[in-house]
């Protein structure tokens, strides 16, 4: 039987396998439990990207697995012309959560769609087209949202993009009422940048632009997809700032790493056009009974276990020890930054991140880059991870550090 790397190669993405040889992940996985992978080789990894925070409950949490399974035995699809029960309790159970005012949920099956959504009904309630984004910012790849991540590479293939998008500075709430004008319905934002190099804004920044776009009467987009249920040591990332936008997208972890499922809540008012029009904007399976039976339960365990107030603790932790490592080796990292579980490490040149992420790989650690930023090398394990794991991975972050050293010295 042929090797599945060299199908993949073949079949779906020539590029990635390059990358992913380089890096010397060129290998198959096989299975997951808990912070574990293991590959067809019967290699054991500890999971440090936890699918770009996808994983804050880890692999195959026992809990969320029994939910899916219990709806599996039931329905595990809705035929769209009855209301499904789950679908609906979701919705109301992330109408709770979120800060006050958000109430009206639509769901989608990923990140990207639940901007396209929070994007559209920006347009649609305010009637404008403007959009103001950020450098750094990613909020998926779909026509809409890859218009509002402004990253050439991804952008320039496709163009032209969606018109009335301006870009600003990240951090920088001065540059975004700048941009402000008569044209636009709003503005999102990251509470901190994943794929932008897990760059944390200056504290009171999202205080500063609920104040202009309230003052302005500009709607606030605050993009919680990888920074939500708990990975920034608050179960939102806005909570640091305790702070209420007009629209909330979350995703990644909310399926509790079982299921994907995208959402965005919001104001009721922006949610009057389905009155009206109520197929204005829908998914054929967004929401789907299986998927919300899976965000069901990954809430209340997050919550049960209080797992934003353990990526605090674990975070700091880690953050500590990174910064250590960094200071022995100013040559190679530039910075460490994040905040609860979303941590970066910042290196000087990409190729050197390149390199400790294939040297991590051969010591059992995944990690991987940021999407925006190749210089920064990601960790984002979940949220269930003990501290021998931490101690574990700064182990094998300093043997990769000195290993990699050694193969530059060889290259010099």
């Amino acid at each position: 039987m042929e090797n599945a790397f060299d199908l993949f190669e073949r079949h779906i993405n020539p590029g990635l396998a390059g990358l992913l040889r380089f890096t010397g992940l060129d290998r198959i996985e096989d299975r997951a439990e808990g912070v574990y992978v293991w590959d067809t080789e019967g290699r054991r990894y500890l999971d440090f990207l936890g699918l770009y925070g996808t994983l804050n409950l880890g692999h195959r949490h026992p809990r969320v697995v029994e939910a899916v399974k219990r709806q599996l035995d039931r329905m595990p699809m809705s035929v769209r012309v009855l209301v499904p029960e789950p679908t609906a309790r979701l919705a109301a159970r992330l109408a709770e959560l979120t800060p006050e005012g958000l109430s009206m949920v639509f769901f989608g099956n990923s990140g990207a769609e639940a901007v396209e959504a929070a994007f559209k009904l920006a347009r649609i309630y305010t009637g404008k087209p403007g959009i103001v984004t950020t450098e750094g910012g990613f909020h998926g790849k779909t026509l809409g949202a890859l218009s509002l991540t402004p990253k050439p590479e991804y952008q320039r293939p496709v163009e032209p993009l969606v018109p009335g998008v301006k870009v600003v500075p990240y951090g920088d709430a001065a540059a975004v009422a700048e941009a402000i004008d008569d044209r636009t319905a709003a503005v999102i934002v990251e509470p901190i940048q994943g794929e932008g190099g897990v760059r944390v804004p200056p504290d009171g920044y999202l205080r500063e632009l609920r104040r202009i776009t309230a003052e302005r009467g500009v709607l606030l987009i605050v993009d919680e997809v990888q920074t939500g249920l708990g990975r920034t040591g608050r179960f939102w990332g806005l909570d640091w700032e305790g702070i209420a936008p007009d629209l909330l997208t979350t995703a990644k972890a909310l399926g509790g790493g079982v299921m994907p499922i995208g959402a965005v809540i919001g104001r009721p008012e922006l949610f009057a056009v389905f009155k009206t029009n109520p197929l204005v904007h829908s998914s054929t399976f967004g929401g789907n009974p299986l998927a919300a039976a899976a965000a069901l339960a990954a809430i209340e365990v997050t919550l049960e276990e209080d797992l934003p107030a353990r990526a605090k603790e674990l975070g700091d932790y880690l953050l500590a020890g990174l910064r250590d490592l960094a200071g022995a080796w100013p040559a190679f990292v530039a910075e460490v930054r994040g905040r609860g579980l979303m941590v970066g490490v910042e290196f000087t040149d990409p190729d050197i991140g390149a390199l400790v992420i294939g040297e991590l790989a051969e010591r059992g650690v995944l990690t991987a880059f940021g999407l925006n930023n190749p210089k920064v090398v990601r960790l984002e394990p979940p949220l269930i991870v003990e501290k021998a794991h931490i101690d574990t991975v700064l182990q094998a972050f300093e043997d990769a550090l000195k290993a990699t050293a050694r193969a530059l010295e060889g290259i010099v």
